[in-house]
């Protein structure tokens, strides 16, 4: 069965990564170009958006960087405008943005708390919020959002609104899905597990001694004894963005080699 993405659009915010390596959205911004997809790299860091454009049309696909803040409704709705203005359509719609901080109640400032919510939660608000208009006209579209393990239960490490932020988006995922399945957009969000891509480097790799400790340590705690990648994240966004998908919505679907099914 090939799964073909041919003649979509492909809007994918958080489209670079955060460090050397295959990030979820780096790498799912790739695999979509690969499946015949047009490719709009939305990042904060340019930089970063330009790299993944660079590897798409090195492979002969079709990809326009563009910088925006995920955050910030004016900046959202600008690169969708860009978006239309190249392709002429946005039929998928991918939410990557992610962050974590640490901290409980107690040690996380306001600040930081709203910032993870805002990053986590809000980005895929308002892309929603800019990108929907367009789906309703075309009466199609297909939502995808990158949520997490920590939105269902704690996973060991002190990120409050990392928990309350994604447990979030999943509950905006589904009601999104419902609110507009007569319209032909279905909405769903991909759950990633224990994963090792660029951020746990960049963000968690400070709770172990080592990194080569953070490594065993979750690749431990995977029932197949392994940690993801972003390019399990990457194909299970293009399934679900695909026709072979066009019965599924509302689902926050785990990729977490199983680890959602049972006790930690």
């Amino acid at each position: 069965m090939e799964i073909s993405l041919k003649q979509r659009t492909a809007f994918v915010c958080g489209a670079g990564s955060v460090g050397p390596g295959w990030g979820n959205g780096k790498a799912t911004a790739v695999a979509m170009a690969r499946a015949g997809a047009s490719v709009v790299a939305v990042d904060i860091n340019f930089a970063a958006a330009q790299e993944t454009a660079g590897l798409i049309e090195a492979e002969g696909g079709a990809c326009l960087a563009v910088q925006a803040d995920a955050t910030n409704s004016a900046s959202v709705q600008s690169a969708v405008q860009i978006a239309l203005d190249r392709f002429g359509s946005i039929d998928i719609l991918q939410n990557v943005v992610g962050t974590t901080i640490m901290g409980g109640p107690i040690e996380l400032s306001e600040e930081d708390w709203q910032k993870v919510l805002d990053i986590n939660l809000k980005s895929a608000f308002l892309t929603c919020k800019h990108v929907l208009p367009v789906m309703l006209r075309q009466q199609r579209g297909v939502i995808t959002n990158t949520s997490s393990l920590a939105s269902i239960r704690y996973v060991g490490y002190p990120y409050t609104s990392y928990y309350a932020a994604k447990a979030g988006l999943n509950q905006l995922t589904q009601a999104v899905a419902l609110q507009y399945a007569a319209q032909g957009i279905r909405c769903n969000a991909v759950m990633p597990g224990v994963m090792n891509t660029p951020l746990i480097h960049q963000q968690i790799s400070a709770q172990y001694e080592s990194e080569a400790d953070m490594i065993r340590a979750r690749d431990a705690v995977c029932p197949m004894g392994r940690m993801g990648t972003g390019w399990d994240i990457a194909n299970a966004s293009v399934f679900l963005a695909s026709d072979q998908a066009q019965y599924i919505t509302g689902v926050v679907l785990p990729v977490d080699g199983g680890i959602s099914c049972r006790c930690m």
